[in-house]
């Protein structure tokens, strides 16, 4: 992805943002950082066309559009790949029974062409046009994440099949199980490499257990390293089972080509933070992009200047500025880190650097 532009979505009135392969998105409570995290859930089912239904769940077309749709009737939004060589790009008017596209490009060396007026889903998957085959490839390959439940009824504690859920690892983790089980026979290397991990958190941590029933399902099992007792995910701390799927995530042999994850440091010790921040970093370095919401300044003090982009709501409206180092330099040179700026209010609301 090189760039989106979103506008007339939630807090997001106007947005274009350059996507680098690190993207740490730092500010308030109510900023927009969430938002915009959203937006990619949002994509994905509308690419699914499953628009309809998922604006009706999230309560109608007045929560999606910027302050709803007295003010704001449109959305729109537009996205290139791969150095402007293809890209997608869609505007939708609120109806009186839902969305209705005005119009969904597909876009070539910076031509549109429309696939779509007047339907209320979208029909990238439908079309005959030779384009649609790059795009959807790059949709496919955008993946949002939320380990935030780890409650005794959590997904990390649901059963999953060794046989039809081990494609890919879920928006949820609810298949931590047999992704793991596939990882450990399809990669070893891999599979001992996040244990390795985990065990740098937890010393305690032995290694899982894997026992597939007779319908080939299971879930996750683990022993310590004093015991032959076996545990379940229920038996590890909230903050350990969130690293151990964050873990998964930027460890597993096939990275998507872009995660999303909203407050990924949620309960960890600092240690795992910084931990977290080097399997972002080693992610990244293999052809995957991150885009990271969070109000941990410890995790945002292992990033560049240039990783970071500040988020800040100006009546009503997120703005979003990407920090540099050349900007910061009179306080870096002071000896002073990116997250002493951000708690000393130095970056806030895009200072130095103001963005309007």
């Amino acid at each position: 992805m090189d760039y989106i532009e979103i506008n007339g979505y939630k807090s997001l009135k106007s947005v274009r943002l350059d996507i680098k392969p690190i993207n740490i998105l730092i500010g308030a409570n109510g900023s927009g950082k969430s938002n915009f995290v959203s937006f990619f859930e949002f994509l994905n089912n509308l690419y699914h066309q499953n628009l309809s239904i998922y604006v009706g769940l999230k309560g109608g077309e007045d929560k999606i559009l910027f302050r709803g749709k007295k003010i704001t009737d449109e959305l729109s939004f537009h996205i290139e790949f791969n150095e402007g060589v293809n890209g997608y790009s869609a505007t939708l008017k609120a109806g009186d029974e839902g969305f209705i596209f005005l119009n969904e490009n597909l876009i070539y060396q910076g031509n549109p062409k429309k696939i779509n007026g007047g339907d209320k889903e979208a029909r990238i998957k439908q079309t005959d046009n030779f384009r649609a085959k790059y795009v959807i490839k790059y949709l496919n390959g955008f993946r949002k994440y939320h380990f935030h439940d780890t409650s005794s009824q959590s997904p990390f504690t649901q059963y999953s099949s060794i046989k039809n859920d081990a494609a890919y690892f879920y928006a949820d983790g609810r298949n931590i199980a047999a992704f793991l089980y596939y990882i450990r026979e399809k990669n070893k290397i891999v599979y001992n490499r996040i244990v390795k991990n985990i065990q740098s958190v937890a010393p305690y941590f032995s290694d899982f257990e894997f026992y597939p029933n007779e319908e080939s399902l299971l879930r996750l099992q683990w022993r310590d390293k004093f015991s032959d007792v076996i545990y379940g995910a229920n038996d590890f701390s909230d903050g350990t089972l969130r690293f151990i799927a964050l873990s998964v995530l930027f460890l597993q042999p096939n990275l998507p080509d872009t995660i999303i994850i909203d407050e990924p440091e949620l309960g960890l010790h600092p240690f795992a933070i910084t931990k977290l921040a080097g399997m972002i970093k080693s992610a990244s370095k293999r052809n995957c992009q991150v885009i990271v919401a969070t109000q941990s300044s410890d995790l945002i003090s292992h990033f560049e200047a240039e990783d970071i982009i500040t988020v800040d709501q100006v009546n009503g409206e997120s703005k979003f500025c990407r920090q540099s180092s050349q900007n910061l330099k009179v306080w870096l040179d002071d000896y002073y880190t990116i997250d002493d700026l951000w708690k000393r209010n130095m970056i806030e609301g895009g200072q130095p650097n103001q963005c309007l």
